[in-house]
């Protein structure tokens, strides 16, 4: 029989009052793991150990919060390769893909160590005569988080190592279709050294671990990364608890990729299959929208379709393997029906969009390709998330920019071009987050910030030095030394 794995509550490893399972979607007689689920009542033993040990915790020396992060980041490194094998297992991913998540989660972990060395603040004479202007930064308090399953350690990471840097402590809900990476990184954060109740664990639904983290008065903040609709009810929660919490939100996004006439195409074609379908398409900075000038509109078409046909789609830890399964059913349900919707719009199916067999039952989708698809069609104004893009025709660098800004998202975008020109101005009037030029959309380093605009999200920055914007609060002290 599996063992339960347990929640982590005040430095206790505890039962649960259900039980999560976690199924391998590349084999879905697998089960990964069972891990015990959080009730209202646990929950709130999680917020108030957090509690209790903040005024510690913020006190602490850079010294002691570098040498935590610092030994989290070496475990993780030294298990690369069984950490990523678990995360290919429970998401999907392939097994390179999973072993390069966890490796930027230590990446993370070794920064934030760094960061904790490096919070200075600002001293400064005042208006007024004699007087000394002193500005400092200090943590917010208990942290709530609350993580997708598409990056199950590496969105934790950029999420715990900051909140932990800062001396805020947590209580961190993981997605609960994928716990199994969390869990092993709770494990691993548990040997840092860390006071008791600074960690806290709690595998559980977000209607009620979510909701108890929301309406809670002793949880300061919340940080939160999923669906826009998720996003928008925690925001309005956050706004209405008293007190009021600080929030963060990173939503959705419909991420474009402007391909112009003069192009490298075999660069774009890289740049365009690596964005939209890798991680089975399931990442919020997937390039869904291939926008394409017409003098390479078919040259481009006609390469990725024969790109897609040499790509292998099968079970995550295989070798060789570019794309793994969907997450879960709900998750394949869902793409094909954006794909029978594409269909009826009038968008063409020019490639995939067909569910394939493998040697075991697991979700595995043909990576889909749409042409003729214009951005009224609500494949192109809708997150699929998933292995499909469309194709959207432009007139010229002028139009296909209006296109790519046509969006309620900001997350990500690029433009393939050998023009300096074009590559220049699209990043100044790009209207996202983050710009890449020969590049794909999805993919950013772990020290600089990541983050987007308008409904994509919502609150400072995260990742690099700029999340000290979230997890800090500034503090302005006056002295007259008299």
């Amino acid at each position: 029989m599996t063992a339960i794995l347990k929640n982590f509550i005040g430095g206790e490893w505890v039962d649960g009052s259900g039980v999560t399972k976690n199924i391998n979607p590349s084999n879905t007689n697998d089960l990964v793991g069972e891990y015990a689920k959080a009730d209202k009542a646990q929950t709130e033993k999680a917020i108030a150990a957090a509690k209790a040990a903040f005024p510690a915790w913020a006190r602490s020396t850079p010294q002691e919060r570098y040498d935590a992060l610092n030994k989290i980041s070496a475990e993780i490194l030294s298990r690369k390769e069984e950490l990523g094998r678990l995360l290919a297992r429970e998401e999907g991913k392939t097994l390179p893909e999973g072993i390069g998540e966890v490796a930027r989660a230590g990446q993370i972990f070794a920064f934030f160590a760094g960061e904790a060395l490096r919070l200075i603040g600002e001293k400064g004479a005042s208006v007024r005569p004699g007087l000394d202007v002193e500005l400092t930064r200090e943590p917010i308090g208990v942290v709530g988080m609350i993580t997708p399953w598409n990056f199950p350690i590496a969105i934790p990471a950029w999420k715990i190592a900051p909140a932990l840097c800062y001396g805020n402590t947590v209580v961190f809900k993981p997605a609960e279709l994928v716990p199994g990476s969390g869990h092993a990184l709770a494990e691993i954060i548990t040997r840092s050294g860390i006071p008791a109740g600074v960690f806290n664990l709690v595998v559980g639904s977000g209607s009620v671990v979510g909701q108890t983290l929301l309406e809670h008065p002793d949880v300061a903040a919340i940080s939160f990364t999923g669906s826009v609709q998720t996003g928008r009810k925690i925001a309005q929660a956050c706004v209405l608890s008293n007190p009021m919490k600080k929030f963060q939100l990173e939503m959705g996004g419909k991420n474009p990729l402007v391909v112009l006439d003069d192009a490298d195409l075999k660069t774009a074609v890289e740049v365009a299959v690596n964005g939209s379908y890798f991680s089975t398409g399931q990442r919020c900075t997937a390039s869904s929208r291939l926008i394409v000038t017409e003098g390479i509109h078919d040259r481009f078409v006609a390469a990725m379709a024969e790109r897609l046909k040499g790509l292998s789609v099968d079970d995550a830890l295989k070798a060789g393997v570019h794309i793994g399964p969907v997450v879960d059913q709900n998750q394949l349900d869902q793409d094909l029906r954006y794909i029978k919707i594409g269909q009826d719009e009038g968008a063409k199916l020019a490639f995939g969009g067909e569910l394939l067999k493998r040697e075991n039952p697991g979700h595995y989708l043909q990576p889909a390709l749409f042409t003729e698809a214009n951005n009224n069609m609500r494949i192109a104004r809708e997150e699929i998330f998933g292995p499909v893009a469309a194709v959207i025709r432009a007139k010229n660098y002028e139009e296909a920019l209006a296109i790519s800004n046509d969006t309620e998202f900001g997350l990500a975008s690029g433009i393939c071009t050998t023009s300096l020109k074009y590559a220049s101005h699209y990043k100044r009037n790009s209207e996202s987050g983050m710009v890449m030029v020969n590049l794909p959309t999805a993919g950013v380093d772990y020290h600089v910030p990541f983050g987007g605009r308008k409904g994509s999200s919502y609150g400072a920055r995260e990742q690099g030095s700029y999340a000290r914007e979230f997890y800090t609060t500034v503090k302005t002290a006056y002295t007259n030394p008299g």
